[in-house]
């Protein structure tokens, strides 16, 4: 088994497969395709939200290793639209000893400190997938699925997002897979580039 940060051999899940690939530290995959042709479905698969054949491997490390909390903090997806539970974004925060990474997260983001305290309706669809990224990210994952993460944001947030995430993908045994319809972008930000088809990748470049 290759001793790559994370991989997935043979993966097949409803109709869709296999598909296989590495992913080593510090790397930047891209991930595009046509509209519901299973790129969102590939993500949950990795992080064991869907029923799957074939095999996920972290440092070599298969996920019962782990349990499914520990392989979904090591392995985070952040969805496209992401779920809001509570009524204010600081019940979404509830971790005192990441105030400080938080903190810097949210400025990152373009935020002042007061968001924590806003109420959740409040929020625009740009700022609930900024503050769904920081969710994520506060957890220092190690590799971080990212689901179209921009497609609500105006220019300036999506700069300031793939800043930040470029800035992440330099922190050891840290890797990340970006699913985006805009070639542009995963141009700026992807080492490399897969086309996703119902039959398996493509490479891109």
């Amino acid at each position: 088994m290759n001793r790559s940060l994370f991989a997935i051999e043979n993966l097949c899940y409803l109709q869709n497969g296999p598909y296989s690939f590495t992913i080593d530290e510090h790397e930047i995959i891209g991930l595009s395709g046509a509209s519901g042709v299973g790129k969102t479905q590939l993500l949950r698969a990795m992080v064991e939200t869907i029923l799957y054949s074939g095999s996920l491997y972290f440092k070599g490390q298969k996920p019962e290793k782990f349990s499914p909390s520990q392989w979904r903090r090591l392995i985070s997806l952040v969805p496209a639209e992401s779920m809001w539970w509570g009524e204010y974004v600081s019940d979404h925060f509830p971790d005192e000893e990441t105030e400080v990474i938080l903190a810097t997260l949210l400025e990152e983001l373009g935020f002042t400190p007061e968001i924590v305290s806003w109420q959740v309706e409040r929020l625009s669809t740009g700022e609930r997938q900024r503050l769904a990224l920081a969710r994520a990210l506060v957890l220092q994952p190690a590799v971080l699925l990212l689901d179209e993460p921009c497609s609500a944001l105006d220019s300036q947030s999506t700069e300031l997002v793939e800043t930040l995430l470029l800035r992440y993908r330099q922190r050891s045994e840290t890797a990340l897979i970006w699913v985006s319809h805009d070639e542009e972008q995963l141009k700026r930000v992807a080492d490399r580039c897969f086309q996703v088809d119902q039959r398996g990748l493509h490479v891109r470049w």
